[in-house]
């Protein structure tokens, strides 16, 4: 980083629980930048339910404009009971992963301490693996629609939508992340060409971008085995790569291996230009406001959103800290029902990543 590089961060906060959890991933992103010394600056952008119920606005695309001018963007979470269902969701976080071209939803899967794996006779260590989500595609550009609808005849339609750009691209990503990594250098395609036959693209172009990639050992799944070998034997992943509706799936069902959603952080990424970076649960509207919510999977956004920067030794930082604070029990609970307060949890783990850089 050129010394005198100053970061620059959108900060979506967004509603329900999303405040609470992006004010302790602030809180600990600037304890990061005090131990390690980067410099940055935020902009908060008030879009959200709340801001579409007061004002009527939901995300011009001016502010999509703005946001490519930033180094990041930092989300905490969308959605609220009193608009419909999926309006607002669509409009800032669909609107910014599709008008800023972010065609890769990365999800590291991985434990921090033996207590919060769910399965028997499974170690934390067993649960380190990452998924490749391609983002951009799929059934995800709502291309279809409803026809007469409340009617007896009433017809629903979806389209599922591969390109070979799309998915080469999704491919390709996920093979130089797999020779990253300092693990087993695999890679898993994830897809169900077998009874889908338009996602024989998926695996003609796994096939292909593979030769390029000797040194990366390759294997399949279809997405039902997928599911079952992740409760049965997840030390067997590596790098995961799959189509947009079937990484959402399995990647919840990730972050219930790691210890629930609040332990769960995405990168919604495009290689070189402003990526965005958030929790991926919901915004739990009954927790709005009442600190108990579970902020380590914002501030493993954080962390993310650093690596992705190229700041990686405070994104270890904070990792590490965290880290830390599970295997030894100091943060004894991560529901949102007891345990630490939302607050306390961002405390210390600021704290921690002070003292230990000491």
């Amino acid at each position: 980083m050129p010394e005198d590089k100053t970061y620059k961060f959108a900060v979506i906060a967004g509603d329900g629980i999303g405040p609470d959890v992006v004010r302790e991933g602030l809180k600990v992103l600037q304890a990061a930048a005090e131990v390690t010394g980067f410099k940055y600056t935020t902009k908060e952008f008030p879009h959200g339910s709340e801001h579409f119920l007061s004002t009527g606005e939901l995300f011009p695309d001016t502010i999509i404009d703005e946001l490519k001018t930033f180094d990041a963007v930092y989300l905490g979470a969308i959605g609220d009971p009193r608009v419909e269902p999926g309006l607002v969701e669509h409009a800032i976080i669909s609107s910014i992963r599709f008008k800023l071209d972010l065609y890769v939803n990365l999800r590291p899967i991985k434990a921090y301490a033996d207590n919060l794996v769910p399965l028997k006779n499974k170690r934390a260590a067993d649960i380190d693996f990452i998924v490749v989500r391609e983002n951009t595609e799929d059934l995800y550009t709502n291309l279809g629609g409803i026809f007469k609808k409340g009617t007896e005849d009433e017809v629903a339609m979806a389209q599922m939508i591969f390109t070979r750009k799309g998915v080469e691209r999704a491919i390709r990503y996920a093979f130089e992340l797999a020779r990253q990594r300092d693990q087993k250098k695999k890679l898993t395609l994830v897809d169900k060409a077998n009874a889908i036959r338009a996602m024989d693209i998926w695996t003609r172009t796994f096939e292909e971008v593979a030769e390029q990639y000797p040194d990366i050992q390759t294997d399949h799944a279809y997405v039902d085995a997928c599911c079952m070998w992740m409760i049965k034997d997840p030390e067997a992943f590596d790098v995961i790569v799959c189509n947009n509706i079937f990484g959402d799936i399995i990647t919840d069902l990730g972050a219930m291996l790691q210890g629930g959603m609040g332990m769960a952080a995405s990168g919604n990424i495009h290689p070189g230009r402003v990526s965005m970076f958030e929790p991926i649960h919901g915004s739990a509207p009954k927790y709005k406001g009442q600190d108990k919510a579970n902020p380590i999977a914002a501030i493993s956004a954080a962390a993310m959103m650093l690596d992705h920067v190229g700041e990686n030794k405070a994104a270890g930082i904070i990792e590490g800290a965290i880290r830390h604070l599970l295997e030894t029990g100091k943060i004894p609970d991560i529901s949102a029902s007891g345990g630490l307060s939302t607050t306390e949890t961002g405390d210390m783990i600021a704290e921690t990543i002070k003292e230990m850089q000491a």
